[in-house]
């Protein structure tokens, strides 16, 4: 029987990311996944901490090639509505970046995150799925699909909304689903996106356009699901029409590119993200609609929280990793939910009250400065506005003695 410290189960971009990021914790690493992918053309927007971290990892010389920056965030209301919003612009200079973050395609990051994991030698690829996890005193036993056994002593769920691991550790969830499909493609345009991401409310959900190399750009369109199905299905001629039409225009022609794909919206929290030798990451602890660019920035917090934790802890100690790493995660992961839930929610009510109370939040960010800088901030990390307050304060202050 095998044996490691840590067992990573699942292999997409948070699981692959989670066994580079503890490839160098002078622990034994396994990362466990079946060998083949579905095919993904998606994208996946990147914040400035997850650029960061992504660069601690010795990653983004070789991803930047593939990304785009996100300079400018706009929001337009795109409703009939009798109470409407004004355009709201969140410009990355205003808080002090080049840009909020990077738009990069899903492709291409995991065969990056696949090369680099081949060449570690100190990852284990075991290409297997997950039986079952039976839980001992001194750690977890694994059994693997083709019969094999493998011993360790910190077991990391990152295999989706499905997760054996969950189940096997006994952890329960609450999940709900929304009446909308997203319908995800790829696009060329006649006109520069010039960095700008335009996100459109309407009354179905979100359009949003996000910048791609060159003049090309990723989009997410919030429908009612037998639209989105039957947009889906059109010939890429009448569905890059449709778009440039939603758009009105603002890129010139488009052409979409095939591979036009649509995914049903649900959301999903578990009751823990972590017990006794578990710990669980990415869509097996959280699942949320494509909405304010969270959902793998949020997988990366939780990545960065678990290499903290094990930094600090030797595996003799792993039988109570899990109830730290949970506590650790709770208020970020359940605060992100909540937001996007209710955002989300709030494009789909026809209640008068809660339209006003969009439409009268974003002329507040439209027409105050100093809270749209905060609201930036919190987009891009987690008590970003306070830690900039408290360097300013430090910058004031030594200005002064100095």
């Amino acid at each position: 029987m095998r044996q490691f410290d840590i067992a990573i189960v699942g292999a997409g971009l948070a699981g692959s990311l989670a066994a580079l990021a503890l490839s160098d914790s002078g622990r034994t690493v396994a990362l466990i996944a079946p060998p083949t992918r579905a095919a993904d053309g998606r994208t996946t927007a990147l914040m400035d901490q997850s650029i960061a971290f992504l660069k601690t990892l010795a990653l983004w010389d070789a991803i930047a090639p593939h990304a785009a920056a996100l300079e400018t965030m706009q929001i337009l209301d795109g409703t009939t509505r009798l109470l409407r919003a004004p355009p709201v612009a969140f410009r990355s200079g205003e808080v002090g970046l080049d840009a909020f973050g990077y738009n990069i395609p899903n492709a291409p990051f995991l065969k990056v995150l696949d090369e680099r994991i081949a060449a570690q030698g100190n990852i284990a690829r075991l290409e297997n799925g997950v039986t079952a996890a039976n839980s001992f005193e001194n750690g977890v036993e694994l059994v693997l699909d083709d019969g094999e056994r493998v011993l360790v002593s910190l077991v990391v769920g990152a295999d989706g909304k499905k997760s054996r691991i969950r189940d096997s550790a006994g952890i329960g969830v609450r999940a709900w689903s929304y009446p909308q499909s997203a319908l995800v493609l790829n696009f060329a345009h006649e006109r520069p996106h010039g960095n700008i991401s335009t996100e459109f409310h309407t009354e179905s959900g979100p359009f949003t356009q996000v910048p791609l190399p060159g003049r090309r750009s990723s989009l997410v369109w919030v429908l009612p699901p037998k639209e989105a199905a039957r947009l889906r299905d059109l010939p890429v001629s009448d569905l890059g029409q449709s778009v440039e039409e939603r758009m009105q225009s603002m890129l010139g022609k488009v052409t979409v590119e095939a591979g036009a794909q649509s995914f049903p919206l649900s959301g999903m929290t578990a009751d823990h993200f972590g017990k006794e030798r578990f710990v669980l990451l990415g869509e097996a602890a959280h699942a949320f609609p494509p909405i304010g660019a969270q959902g793998l920035n949020l997988s990366l917090r939780d990545i960065m929280a678990l290499r903290d934790l094990i930094g600090d802890s030797e595996p003799a100690n792993y039988s109570t990793l899990g109830e730290r790493f949970d506590r650790r995660r709770q208020a970020d992961i359940r605060s992100r939910t909540l937001s996007v839930d209710l955002l989300n929610r709030s494009l789909l009510s026809d209640f008068l009250p809660v339209q006003f109370l969009r439409s009268a939040g974003l002329h507040l960010l439209s027409a105050l400065g100093p809270l749209r800088s905060i609201v930036m901030r919190e987009g891009i990390e987690p008590l970003g506005s306070l830690k900039a307050f408290r360097e300013g304060l430090r910058e004031r202050v030594a200005r002064k003695q100095a």
